[in-house]
């Protein structure tokens, strides 16, 4: 217990890092992989090459090295002087979108083919159709893999700790480093991990059962 005490400004920093991080990784998975699902069913190749490549690419690329080439790559080519926090909101959000992406097209496929006909009769685009009919029917499938995905993402951040970036995994390697006992900071760290994933997942299951209700 004097562990947390004695270091509870660094572990309430590590933990908000971390929550920061998942946030914000987060959003931008959910709206890159949403794009990238339309790509996919898109009725234009070279969007669906895209998006495919996309997927193929990044989900088959170990993580580590998403943050190398994040870290140690972007900002010498593109853009110099970007933050670490934005770096790995990058490389985490880039990867995790693979994810998204493929959880938001199986809830595309389970959508009946005769909606997405009768939207298009009706005279709508592919985007509206997308947007207006599509998605929204198919939401109730994705909500579930999406908590795990999330929960997933929230581990994971764990690797931009290594990156010069304050969360709970750098915390608890500032304290190793310190000499104090290994065993009670990864305790508190693991708890303060429970707290965020089981966060996730009960949001993630009121939101299902909303919806289910919603039917």
């Amino acid at each position: 217990m004097n562990v947390l005490l004695d270091h509870l400004p660094q572990f309430r920093e590590g933990f908000l890092g971390t929550l920061a991080l998942t946030a914000a990784s987060a959003a931008l998975a959910l709206v890159l992989g949403i794009i990238m699902a339309g790509f996919r069913v898109s009725p234009i190749p070279p969007l669906r090459a895209f998006g495919t490549a996309w997927v193929t690419l990044l989900r088959n690329t170990p993580l580590t090295l998403l943050f190398l080439v994040a870290f140690f790559v972007v900002p010498q080519i593109f853009f110099p002087g970007t933050s670490p926090f934005v770096l790995a909101m990058v490389a985490l959000g880039c990867y995790t979108s693979t994810f998204v992406c493929e959880a938001v097209r199986s809830g595309i496929n389970t959508v009946p083919l005769g909606q997405a006909e009768a939207a298009r009769s009706l005279g709508m685009s592919f985007a509206q159709t997308l947007r207006l009919i599509v998605l929204p029917q198919a939401t109730r499938t994705v909500i579930p893999p999406m908590s795990s995905i999330f929960i997933a993402l929230t581990k994971n951040s764990a690797i931009a700790g290594a990156f010069s970036n304050t969360e709970l995994f750098n915390v608890s390697k500032l304290l190793s480093d310190k000499g104090f006992p290994i065993g009670w900071i990864f305790l508190w760290v693991a708890l303060c991990y429970l707290v965020i994933t089981f966060t996730i997942s009960g949001a993630f299951r009121l939101l299902e059962s909303r919806l289910e209700v919603a039917r």
